[in-house]
């Protein structure tokens, strides 16, 4: 199911075998929040070099529906996407969106739907209904995600649930072929984390995620705790870190060994008119961009690149055109997928440390421009 095939210090290369198809780790996840990469054909998707895509098991049951969905063939059949497809569990989206929640017990949760208002219970079962339904390739876990500045306590109650609700899941029904994911919790706290870990690590999962990082901690707090949790998940299993999507932050979680990752960060940035390029990232609304020839980034071959100059893109931006926020979206996928194939090919000629001090020092942002923090 899950092979590691080279390493390179921490950073390892792997592959991931699922009932869609293998994905090549590691590997970059595109959110599809609602059964779509935001703007894009899944052929594009494809063609860009997505091996996965991410689906929004919360935003799904509540739009159509899981049983519209499963009367329709499943997730694939109604998204016109073929290759494998990670749906997260919704726990994600319950606990952003705090002032929905009703009740947390050892049961569940009890919230308000952000569509309509009408009370709705997330338990490990029915999670585990909905993505068996939905017919993905692999789902995750509910869990208690907490943010950064959560009081110990409060994090200490999210471990323990999160794992009483792992074992609950473990063993509930799922599609054929559906691989499933646990998430450890605990925040960046060496105790609480340490103590997720191992709890999570000892249930039969497929594979492991770091949940509840990259929720307002700080860069530097979050990746020491990567450093030291990411190896400390089984080493036989792919390892999955929840909502990154930055170069500079992928090639950091890479080299502390985790395989797969995902964000929002590439087409939420085109949608803001931004670029992800080697000189750093470019705000397209900047007047200097106005009467540049260059094309979004030398040498990248997609689809903006290939034909439009930074000025056009600019235009379109400026003028609120949906071509522009498309070509932003197509070459921000394909700057990050890049990235990505490209770590994965230094872990296999063992020159991974070399080519992420390369690239970072090339990502560094131009001082007019924004960083890559999001």
């Amino acid at each position: 199911m899950f092979s590691v095939t080279a390493t390179d210090g921490e950073a390892r290369a792997g592959l991931l075998e699922t009932a869609h198809g293998p994905i090549p780790t590691p590997a970059f996840m595109p959110v599809g929040t609602k059964a779509t990469v935001k703007s894009l054909h899944p052929d594009e998707v494809r063609a860009l070099g997505a091996s996965v895509v991410l689906a929004n098991a919360y935003h799904l049951h509540f739009r159509p529906g899981e049983d519209a969905i499963e009367e329709l063939g499943g997730l694939h059949a109604f998204s016109g996407w073929d290759g494998p497809i990670l749906t997260d569990s919704g726990g994600f989206q319950v606990f952003s969106l705090r002032d929905t929640i009703l009740a947390l017990d050892d049961d569940g949760v009890a919230f308000r739907s952000v569509y309509d208002g009408t009370q709705e219970r997330f338990t490990p079962e029915g999670v585990a209904e909905i993505q068996r339904r939905l017919g993905s390739d692999i789902a995750m876990c509910l869990d208690v995600c907490l943010p950064a500045e959560a009081p110990r306590r409060e994090l200490e109650r999210a471990v323990e649930l999160t794992t009483r609700w792992a074992a609950r899941q473990a063993d509930a029904p799922r599609s054929p072929g559906q691989l499933r994911f646990g998430i450890s919790q605990g925040g960046a706290d060496p105790e609480l984390r340490a103590r997720s870990l191992g709890e999570i690590a000892a249930l039969p999962f497929d594979g492991h995620a770091l949940g509840g990082l990259a929720v307002g901690e700080s860069r530097a707090e979050m990746l020491d705790c990567v450093a030291w949790a990411a190896p400390a998940l089984p080493a036989d299993k792919p390892r999955y870190f929840m909502g990154i999507g930055d170069p500079e932050g992928i090639l950091e979680v890479v080299a502390r060994g985790v395989d797969m990752f995902d964000c929002v960060l590439p087409t939420r940035t085109a949608r803001t008119g931004s670029a992800l390029t080697w000189e750093g990232r470019l705000n397209l609304r900047n007047a200097r961009f106005a009467r540049d020839p260059r094309p979004l980034d030398d040498g990248c071959p997609c689809p903006a690149c290939d034909r439009f100059s930074r000025a056009y893109v600019r235009h379109l931006v400026t003028q609120q055109e949906i071509l522009g926020l498309r070509l932003l979206s197509l070459h921000n996928l394909r700057f990050v997928f890049d990235l990505t194939a490209r770590a994965r090919e230094s872990i296999e000629r063992g020159t991974f440390s070399a080519f992420r001090q390369e690239a970072l020092a090339r990502l560094a942002p131009a001082p007019e421009e924004e960083s890559w923090s999001f």
